[in-house]
């Protein structure tokens, strides 16, 4: 069995194991570490769960989604009641900061904008608006408030990365350049990055070294119209 095939079917042994994916709606293609979906998916929340799944399986260096969501016959929600459900769920939530996040819904694509403080409050408001019945898609477009000392920054995240589960000698924190051994190791670093103070942007250019690739590609296709967003 060739390296494709196998990764090929350790995805598709990830999907079968994951509850919240209907792993028969969906194709997976594999090419050089980088899994290409097709397909259809009840909800954007079981869409982005067979992302997630597949991310963890090792060796894959990155994920190109091609599924649709489409939602049976009876639901119907329009973009206002979207939008209002969405309000709830934010107003709700203990994560991210009152008013701070606004919405706006065009045919099931719910995009987030606004500030806030931190990179898990960002990820917090996707989430929360996530499994929301009707949505199709959660562009985040959420700001960061950066901090004004850079230096500042590098050195909280170089000391992140001292500590016991990390090499940080093998990683420039300037734009996250390097090479790690896998691709665990590589999210480690991007998340260390994201949780210091004031960090608005992480570019992350590390390679893995047993791949020649590219890493981090993360596609998920707009409608056309929805393009120039």
């Amino acid at each position: 069995m060739s390296n494709d095939q196998h990764l090929k079917q350790s995805v598709l042994d990830e999907l079968n194991w994951e509850p919240s994916v209907n792993s028969a709606h969906i194709g997976v293609t594999a090419s050089d570490g980088v899994i290409t979906f097709t397909g259809n998916a009840g909800t954007y929340s079981e869409k982005h769960a067979a992302e997630t799944a597949a991310l963890r399986v090792k060796d894959v260096r990155g994920v190109a989604e091609e599924i649709e969501v489409k939602f049976p016959f009876d639901v119907k929600h329009g973009d206002a009641e979207i939008a209002e459900a969405a309000l709830h769920r934010l107003a709700r939530g203990s994560s991210v900061p009152k008013d701070a996040v606004k919405v706006t819904v065009n045919d099931g694509w719910l995009t987030l904008t606004g500030d806030v403080g931190w990179h898990f409050q960002k990820d917090a408001a996707a989430g929360s608006v996530r499994t929301l019945w009707g949505v199709s898609g959660v562009p985040n477009q959420v700001a960061i408030k950066p901090r004004p000392n850079a230096g500042d920054i590098k050195a909280d995240i170089m000391s992140a990365l001292t500590r016991p589960w990390f090499k940080p000698e093998r990683v420039d924190v300037t734009a996250l350049n390097g090479k790690v051994n896998n691709w665990s190791e590589r999210a480690i670093a991007g998340t260390t990055a994201w949780a210091a103070p004031g960090v608005s942007a992480v570019v992350n250019d590390i390679r893995v070294s047993q791949a020649r690739a590219h890493l981090c590609l993360k596609c998920e296709k707009p409608r056309p119209k929805d393009r120039g967003s």
